[in-house]
């Protein structure tokens, strides 16, 4: 493959996504290692040539390997992908202030949500922890991507957007393929809060699937979500047209109804009276949705957005709210003109 076969890859966590993606990495010629959080786990995976706890049967590929050993490898790569839980992003964020950092590098941040008790975006995240001196390496990526569907090599599209252009389009040449088609985005902010946003909306599909309220409810409930995240976007300077496209109407969609979606499948059990610590037991996985709702309220109120979609999805799942009640005051609420999209004032 030419010049990948020179290339390097670190892939921060052994997520489903984050094993996708080196997988995926692996595929196109690219020697790529997964990094674990302890030894133990790096043997596993390695003896095991797959990640059976996270992506069972999907074997990885000679060239992928996984290793415990963060500063050799992310020191050697010229790809590091982050795809990590957006809780435990600034602390993996944070290791890289003692690791050297190749000048030829691209960072790909493949989470998609927002600090739980800050409201920040993961990219803001980054430059806190690292004081700017990496941000014009940063990319994220975002899109209808179900890992599973990727990883089986299924047609799909996705998109890298980076404030620096040349960062963008080296992950876009990297990631491209007959099977994933990447596309650039300039805008960081839309990119971020449209990936992340989405798997709140994904949770309130989940409680209109659980009741089974149908597809007119659903369809206009996404329809309304789809209003509410680009107000918010908008007041916090993204670009209005970047919630058209794959990072969040794209996204939404696959994440709204398919059965692989981990936010979705939390709002339907809610929804059929079942408890979440028992739901997120049983799922065994991160569902982004549950923390990205307190986050987005901290910044709907720091920029003074009223979001109540939001707000009865924080209810249901924080104050015990039913998801019926929830319904109920949404479809109560006093009817105003479809405005459009961009007008903040008219929730």
């Amino acid at each position: 493959m030419g010049e990948s076969e020179k290339m390097k890859a670190a892939v921060v966590g052994t997520t489903s996504w984050g094993t996708t993606l080196a997988i995926v990495l692996a595929r196109q010629g690219i020697e790529t290692d997964i990094i674990t959080r302890n030894i133990g786990e790096a043997q596993d995976l390695n003896s095991n040539r797959q990640n059976v706890k996270r992506l069972p049967n999907h074997i990885f590929p000679d060239i992928l390997k996984a290793t415990a050993d963060k500063h050799t490898s992310i020191s050697k790569a010229n790809i590091i992908v982050i795809a990590v839980p957006s809780s435990s992003y600034r602390d993996n964020i944070s290791m890289l202030k003692t690791i050297p950092i190749r000048s030829d590098s691209i960072i790909i941040s493949a989470t998609k949500g927002l600090e739980k008790n800050t409201g920040y975006r993961m990219s803001e995240v980054f430059s806190q922890e690292l004081s700017g001196k990496h941000d014009s390496k940063f990319s994220a990526l975002s899109g209808p991507n179900l890992a599973h569907e990727i990883v089986d090599q299924k047609p799909g599209s996705t998109v890298i957007a980076s404030k620096n252009s040349i960062v963008a389009t080296k992950g876009q040449n990297i990631l491209n393929s007959e099977f994933l088609r990447v596309y650039t985005n300039t805008d960081l902010t839309g990119v971020e809060l449209g990936g992340s946003l989405k798997n709140i909306v994904a949770i309130g599909a989940g409680f209109i699937d659980g009741m089974g309220l149908g597809d007119n409810s659903k369809s206009a409930f996404i329809s309304r979500a789809i209003a509410e995240i680009t107000r918010l976007g908008i007041a916090a300077g993204a670009e209005l047209t970047t919630f058209a496209g794959l990072a969040c109407l794209g996204d939404l969609l696959a994440t709204c109804y398919s059965s692989l979606s981990r936010n979705r499948y939390v709002g339907e059990k809610i929804a059929a009276g079942e408890n979440l610590e028992n739901i997120l037991l049983e799922l065994g996985q991160v569902a982004e949705g549950i923390d990205t709702v307190s986050a987005t309220l901290l910044l709907a109120k720091k920029l003074n957005v009223t979001m109540p979609i939001t707000e009865q999805t924080y209810l249901v799942l924080n104050e015990g709210l039913d998801p019926k009640t929830a319904i109920t005051r949404l479809m109560t609420r006093v009817p105003k003109p479809e405005d459009p999209l961009w007008n903040i004032n008219t929730p």
